[in-house]
């Protein structure tokens, strides 16, 4: 699994905040907001029955919602508390503690597409992000999508993300500004970015 400590996930939330956040998206959804925006958009990306990474899963929200609605799931994530939340919120998904710089074929897949949201790649191990990319780009089809969400203030830049998926081949599609396909623009504090695999 690799050292897992070391992501800024780890080093910058403590053992109760990493608990709390397990249970953030429960306490969200019983106050009767919606909690699967970024899973509708996916949804929409793809064929029916498609085969999705939820890279970064946390507690597996995005892979429960898609798994709802037919598609073949697997989400990983490098913290066994999100995990091990994940699996007592959403009963029979396929949810995995693994660090993502160690994704490989082994994981499965080929996967028709790729979900990295929730800042999930700002958190990761600082300067891992462009064998992260390449890791993704050994378990994504040909001709499969990469989606990546994250806010515009953290240690990830926008254009380290662009840099390091040009590097493993991969073409922007399409940025927008929220998960609901609000416009990207020089205001915007928020990036949906698609990538295509050739």
């Amino acid at each position: 699994m690799g050292e897992q400590r070391s992501t800024r996930w780890f080093t910058e939330r403590t053992p109760e905040q990493r608990h709390e956040y397990a249970q953030r998206f429960v306490s969200i959804a019983a106050e009767g907001k919606d909690i699967d925006g970024e899973a509708r958009l996916i949804d929409a990306m793809v064929a029916p029955g498609s085969t999705i990474l939820d890279a970064g899963c946390g507690a597996g929200r995005i892979t429960h919602a898609l798994g709802l609605r037919g598609h073949d799931v697997i989400g990983v994530d490098a913290d066994p508390v999100l995990i091990e939340a994940g699996r007592e919120q959403h009963r029979g998904c396929d949810l995995r503690v693994l660090n993502l710089v160690d994704l490989s074929p082994q994981v499965g897949g080929p996967f028709d597409l790729i979900v990295c949201t929730g800042n999930v790649m700002p958190f990761v191990e600082s300067g891992t992000e462009p064998a992260i990319l390449a890791a993704m780009a050994t378990v994504l089809a040909p001709g499969g999508r990469v989606v990546f969400g994250f806010h515009l203030d953290r240690a990830y830049a926008l254009h380290s993300l662009d840099q390091d998926a040009t590097a493993v081949g991969w073409n922007l599609e399409h940025r927008f500004g929220t998960w609901n396909l609000d416009p990207f623009t020089d205001d915007s504090d928020w990036a949906v970015s698609v990538f295509r695999r050739p």
